[in-house]
């Protein structure tokens, strides 16, 4: 099987996405996987072997990549690029470099998508309204998708991402919970092989206990499990999500449904930290991350860890592959 082209965005430059994924494409494993086509920053690049001995093209030149490359779709100033420090150019850069490696897999020139992390806040400073990669490749595609953390011991989708904790009773719906079941029963078969099992959390302490503490259990999670089962997926719940947890290892089921963010990447995080990987579901091509920030403090230092993008890169291969 030939390997999948995987299209890696670099994130900010002043954090650690360069280094780690510098550092995570040295490894053969990593090399025999897949075939990259990092998006970047030119000068940034060139400071690090392993991109030295990589085709360097242009977003206007390339084309399918027939081995490992580098785009370079900015060259930054030196006070632009420096570790530790982001700037306004910065923000504007590491947008560029994603919205580039969506533009390649719209063009079916990349297989796969990775992104390395990016600061909302710097972006949000460089002028442009930005709420997560979820979201922007979500509007990219034109489609409802699904953010998923798949760890080594558990993986949760989120039914709402960034948003208020206020706005989510408004927001949890009865047709939008049947579609995302449907949308993670149907993209995690592709891997699986077999129809998944999912748990469905409910939205209030104890899964309302029966409508005393809420009633989103009752009138709303309740009817989309059914609904769903009645499409043929595999889903059981409402449960609630202290006493799911609290054994993670015994979880009878391939995949959580969390209804809202710190329901699920709290436990997701504690869990495997390093190893879980952040996958968005219901995209044409398949799209991962390290599920971990800019980290500034660290950027330069050699103290960041690869294994996060090692993970990272490795699941979209494998995703992509699954598709083939």
């Amino acid at each position: 099987m030939l390997r999948p082209i995987v299209g890696i965005s670099l994130g900010d430059v002043s954090g650690i996405g360069p280094e780690v994924t510098a550092a995570a494409l040295e490894l053969p494993r990593v090399r025999k996987a897949l075939v990259p086509v990092v998006f970047g920053d030119g000068p940034t690049l060139a400071r690090f072997p392993v991109f030295q001995r990589y085709a360097r093209v242009t977003p206007e030149t390339l084309g399918r990549a027939v081995g490992p490359t580098v785009c370079e779709v900015t060259q930054l100033a030196d006070k632009d690029r420096q570790p530790g420090k982001p700037t306004r150019a910065g923000g504007q850069a590491q947008y560029a470099y994603v919205k580039a490696a969506i533009e390649a897999a719209r063009a079916r020139q990349v297989d796969a998508l990775c992104t390395a992390p990016v600061s909302k806040e710097q972006i949000s400073r460089a002028g442009i309204p930005f709420m997560g990669h979820t979201e922007v490749l979500a509007e990219a595609f034109g489609v409802e998708v699904l953010m998923l953390m798949d760890g080594p011991r558990v993986r949760v989708a989120l039914a709402t991402n960034h948003v208020p904790v206020s706005e989510l009773p408004k927001l949890i719906t009865v047709e939008k919970l049947t579609e995302q079941l449907a949308l993670l029963s149907r993209e995690l078969k592709r891997v699986l092989g077999r129809r998944p099992r999912i748990a469905v959390l409910g939205l209030n302490p104890h899964a309302g206990e029966g409508g005393l503490l809420g009633r989103e259990e009752v009138e709303i999670i309740s009817p989309a499990i059914k609904r769903a089962r009645a499409a043929r997926v595999d889903a059981y719940g409402p449960l609630p999500a202290d006493g799911l947890f609290a054994k993670p290892d015994e979880i009878p089921y391939d995949a959580v449904l969390a209804m809202y963010h710190d329901q699920g990447l709290i436990p997701a995080k504690a869990l495997d930290f390093e190893r879980t990987v952040n996958v968005t579901l219901g995209l044409p091509v398949p799209r991962t991350s390290p599920d971990h920030g800019t980290a500034y403090a660290l950027a330069g230092t050699g103290q960041a860890s690869r294994v996060p993008m090692v993970e990272a890169l490795l699941k979209a291969a494998l995703m992509a592959q699954a598709r083939q």
